[in-house]
């Protein structure tokens, strides 16, 4: 049994210590939680859940890394898209000056006019192909390559196909002769049908694939945001609770601390057995 009246040792006092060095750790702790907003924001809050957060927060970057990828490889087939639109666009005038030189009647001065207009189609529609670029990439360039890019974390891929054969088209209607009628007939039975083949051929194959990366990147931000809800589940503070919590700790520390002092008056009362 602990001898109370002595001022040597204060067990009251070692009490009312012990109670608000408990109370100040469990302030320092909600303080922190609501500083942070995080309930474990490091190892010595939960070493196991800290862990298992630190393995979510990389899988989110690794999806936000795939998104990234993702996004790029749409832009590279939205510009080629818009490259082979607008020579789509262009084959209805194309045709349309093809099939007025394959009318015999009109005259050398009237064939050499429409053979300018012709000639500026098809550059026009080499310059489409030309500027059809991002970032360095060119799908319907002469020697384009098909562009692979990440889809998942597992390691799937999408794929860009390349059109280069459009380029080669278009290089081949520019070099026909239209000096007779017949000539331009040819054309556009070969020449003229195989552009406006690969041309369709294209726009089918890049509007499905770019369509799978649209695809694909929507479920990307599905597949975040619910990752992202987990994490938080983990590891986020409810700061409502939190800070009701907080003023019950902020008493509690008051009324600890006058406790502690009126202990330590304790050994004081002594004195007035010898007077």
């Amino acid at each position: 049994m602990a001898i109370q009246n002595s001022i040597n040792t204060n067990p009251s006092a070692f009490t009312a210590l012990r109670t608000l060095n408990s109370i100040n750790r469990n302030l320092d702790t909600t303080q922190n939680r609501v500083s942070t907003g995080l309930k474990v924001a490091g190892a010595l809050d939960n070493a196991s859940t800290f862990a298992i957060a630190q393995g979510i927060r990389a899988e989110l970057s690794g999806i936000d890394a795939v998104t990234q990828g993702l996004n790029s490889a749409k832009g590279i087939g939205n510009v080629a898209i818009a490259g082979v639109t607008g020579i789509s666009n262009l084959l209805t005038d194309i045709r349309g000056k093809l099939t007025e030189l394959a009318n015999e009647g009109i005259t050398t001065a009237q064939r050499t006019i429409l053979q300018s207009d012709f000639n500026e189609l098809v550059s026009q529609a080499g310059n489409f192909i030309a500027n059809a670029s991002f970032n360095g990439v060119n799908l319907i360039e002469s020697g384009a390559g098909n562009i692979n890019t990440l889809s998942n974390l597992a390691g799937g891929t999408l794929s860009l196909t390349a059109q280069s054969a459009v380029n080669t088209q278009v290089g081949s209607l520019a070099t026909v002769s239209l000096g007779t009628a017949t000539n331009a007939q040819s054309v556009i039975a070969n020449n003229f049908a195989n552009l406006e083949s690969v041309v369709n051929t294209a726009l089918g194959s890049l509007g499905a694939e770019v369509r799978a990366l649209n695809l694909q990147t929507q479920f990307l931000e599905e597949i975040r945001d619910a990752t992202d809800e987990g994490l938080g589940n983990l590891v986020d503070a409810d700061l409502a609770r939190e800070s009701a919590r907080l003023t019950s700790l902020q008493v509690q520390q008051q009324l600890s601390t006058q406790t502690l002092g009126i202990a330590n008056q304790r050994p004081q009362s002594l004195l007035g057995l010898f007077r």
